[in-house]
């Protein structure tokens, strides 16, 4: 199933346009996210799911490659999940290269988490990790090897877990774990986020906590750490953004208010230190995307999509996607 598609035109002095690209689903799309590590192919690997599914393919732009026309989106599988999906996060060990593999895990609406394993062909590989007792918001791979996974829930804790399954540690929080991101290259250092407006950094060998963050407000409902500058660390909270350097204070450096109806998502972009992403929470007809730009006092991008959900950005590309009924859509920013 190999889907060509061509770029829609933009109208260059309007900062509120429709998507650079758009990709037909067949069923309301819940979370979206491509790979951030590499796929040994010049294409990034992409997962979108929603109720009882998860579709893997790959994503070709006319921006990275001369022979493209617009998008190329190839789907490589399509997965069945016994519930709808909550989250998702990337093992880095899938590679399309030499023998294909693809990890990844999920975290559904019954408070378990799914490690999938497949070859693309014959050898699939399921495995249930059972231990929080409410909601998951959110999980990440330990980004060098792969060998763990950090989840964080409305049960209070983060729980680590080894790919057999086994919980290896527990952190208790003192509010829901709304997101939980892995230092990029010291593997012993965690950030997890809580819903009553607290950022910590945990020592992963020590199992406590060393520097903590303040939101000043909440509910927190999203945190991400800047991966090429660790020195960031963005948040929403409320109707606000609030971004942080973590060497100077434990409270916000920059704070705006961005969205009227709650925000719902932060994300980095992972080609610009100073490019983010916000999500409104999804209202009754759109949902709000606005990406902004550390130099600008107005966002750079102010996008829209019917009940939209998720939020994820290229690994080289100024480029983010978000899920919506039946649809995914990509919004290049210029740089």
């Amino acid at each position: 199933m190999n889907v060509r598609l061509t770029k829609t035109h933009i109208m260059q002095d309007d900062s509120s346009h429709s998507p650079s690209y758009t990709v037909t689903c067949e069923d309301y799309v819940h979370v979206v996210e491509f790979s951030p590590f590499n796929s040994g192919t010049p294409a990034s690997l992409l997962a979108y799911g929603g109720n009882q599914y998860v579709v893997v393919g790959t994503c070709l732009f006319q921006e990275e490659d001369v022979e493209t026309e617009g998008l190329e989106f190839n789907v490589l599988r399509a997965f069945h999940n016994e519930v709808r999906v909550d989250a998702l996060a990337w093992s880095p060990e899938s590679r399309l290269d030499r023998i294909p593999n693809i990890r990844f895990c999920t975290a559904a609406a019954d408070k378990k988490l799914r490690l999938l394993t497949s070859d693309l062909q014959d050898r699939h590989e399921v495995k249930v990790m059972e231990g929080h007792t409410s909601y998951i918001n959110h999980l990440v791979f330990e980004p060098t090897e792969g060998k763990q996974i950090a989840s964080v829930s409305d049960d209070h804790t983060c729980r680590l877990w080894d790919l057999d399954g086994n919980e290896s540690a527990i952190l208790r929080l003192r509010s829901p774990g709304m997101s939980v991101c892995w230092h990029p290259e010291e593997t012993c250092k965690l950030m997890v986020a809580e819903k009553k407006g607290t950022i910590r950094f945990y020592d992963l060998v020590t199992q406590q906590a060393i520097l903590s963050l303040d939101c000043g407000q909440s509910p927190l409902m999203s945190a991400d750490w800047c991966l090429t500058n660790t020195i960031k660390v963005g948040a929403v909270a409320g109707n606000d953004w609030l971004i942080w350097d973590i060497t100077r204070s434990s409270y916000p450096q920059e704070k705006r208010p961005s969205h009227r109806d709650k925000a719902r998502l932060f994300k980095w972009s992972r080609a610009n230190e100073n490019l983010f992403a916000t999500t409104g929470c999804p209202g009754k007809i759109n949902s709000q995307l606005l990406i902004h730009h550390l130099g600008h006092p107005q966002p750079v991008t102010i996008g829209s999509a019917a009940v939209g959900s998720g939020l994820s950005w290229h690994r080289t590309l100024p480029l983010c996607v978000i899920g919506s009924d039946r649809k995914l859509s990509f919004w290049m920013t210029e740089m």
